[in-house]
């Protein structure tokens, strides 16, 4: 008897561990829809990430530094404190990532520790530390304390695929940057040779060459060092040129990869939202895949009419996340996450008798009735999967 109520205790303390650990996974993770303390808890480390590098910026103006040094120093340890937590409860909840949740908690956790964005939040904190174990004043490793300034990367969508297209485009780029690096080569060779004799203080070598060579690539051009030749001119003159093609690649090739990066992002995007909607949920890998470049993507705030009492039922649409309200026969419906309005409206081409308002923010997948009806001209089965599920399984608000 003891034993079961030992064993019920441990079970009950379990069960308690894990709630905890998944409810501190969905604060301290990005994008947790109407989460109020998630949001706060983006919004606080966000501003801690700002001010960090504002006071970093101000150490260096010696007025303020001796006028604010203790303020400075324990904003850097409530800093630093602040960062490690995060750092360890990241660690900890590694079990509750989608991805890694099948593996065991420690290999868990060391895959979570080599990703990108756990490296820049540990070396966002680590030169703290290591400065008070060295005893000295290591510049270099304070200087690495801008790096919290990528930690804003994880809350900024643009940054981060920014991130992941130099990543990704890391090969490419560095192809460009060696047709650099023989321009370079070469023009600095050639004018060493041209106007090394006629300016020895400043074609003397091929590195000082150099110098005037990668300010002429790079268009920039100081005007502290020119030839004066007529052949160095010349030179010079083709080096403008291949200086403007050669900076052209690396544009071009970050333009073509930002917007594939956002053409993938997009499709992650449906597919998330898609997966919160039980009728979309049910469909299979390739029923998704014919039915996904079809759907609107719709953010809207709160209070926003999605559809107007009277107008036409032309489309069908998905609640991903969020609440909808709307007033019939003097009762208030609600509609969560999952339900699916429209559809009766949209299959009987009739208007809607009552509008429907956004109660919170909410993120809603449309179906135009063109697109359903182009959907089942191709994959009739698909569109009848979808007509019987929507009109048989789930409530509607037409």
């Amino acid at each position: 008897m003891l034993h079961q109520q030992t064993e019920r205790i441990a079970e009950a303390a379990g069960l308690r561990y894990k709630t905890l650990r998944k409810r501190i996974y969905e604060i301290i993770e990005t994008g947790q829809g109407d989460d109020k303390a998630s949001k706060l808890f983006d919004s606080f480390i966000v501003v801690l990430i700002l001010l960090n590098v504002a006071a970093f910026v101000a150490e260096t103006v010696p007025s303020l530094e001796a006028a604010w040094r203790p303020w400075f120093h324990w904003f850097e340890v409530f800093s630093v404190a602040i960062f490690t937590i995060e750092y360890g409860l990241r660690l900890w909840t590694a079990t509750e990532v989608p991805y890694l949740n099948r593996k065991h908690p420690w290999k868990a956790r060391l895959n979570l520790a080599c990703h990108p964005a756990l490296i820049i939040d540990l070396l966002a904190f680590l030169p703290f530390y290591l400065s008070a174990i060295v005893l000295i004043d290591l510049r270099i490793l304070r200087t690495l304390r801008l790096l919290r300034f990528l930690k804003l990367s994880r809350y900024s969508p643009a940054m981060y695929t920014l991130i992941r297209v130099l990543s990704n485009e890391r090969k490419a780029l560095a192809g460009a940057g060696l047709l650099l690096a023989m321009a370079l080569l070469f023009s600095a060779t050639l004018m060493y040779y041209i106007e090394g004799n006629a300016q020895p203080d400043k074609f003397g070598t091929i590195p000082e060459a150099a110098w005037w060579s990668i300010a002429t690539l790079t268009t920039v051009g100081y005007g502290d060092v020119t030839p004066i030749t007529a052949l160095g001119k010349l030179i010079g003159s083709v080096t403008m040129v291949m200086g403007l093609c050669i900076l052209a690649l690396p544009v071009a090739i970050i333009s073509t990869g930002f917007a594939q990066e956002l053409q993938r992002r997009d499709f992650v995007i449906s597919w998330s939202l898609m997966s919160r909607v039980p009728l979309l949920a049910r469909l299979d890998a390739k029923e998704a895949s014919e039915i996904m470049p079809l759907l609107e993507a719709h953010n809207l705030p709160p209070n926003v009419e999605v559809v107007k009492k009277g107008s036409p039922g032309d489309a069908m649409y998905f609640i991903a996340s969020g609440r909808l309200e709307k007033l019939k026969d003097g009762q208030r419906h609600v509609y969560s996450v999952g339900d699916v309005f429209g559809v009766e409206t949209m299959f009987e081409n009739s208007p809607h008798g009552e509008a429907i308002i956004t109660s919170s923010r909410c993120r809603l997948l449309k179906l135009q009735r063109e697109d359903f009806h182009r959907l089942a001209s191709k994959q009739p089965r698909v569109a009848s999967h979808i007509r019987r599920l929507a009109t048989g399984d789930l409530r509607d608000a037409s």
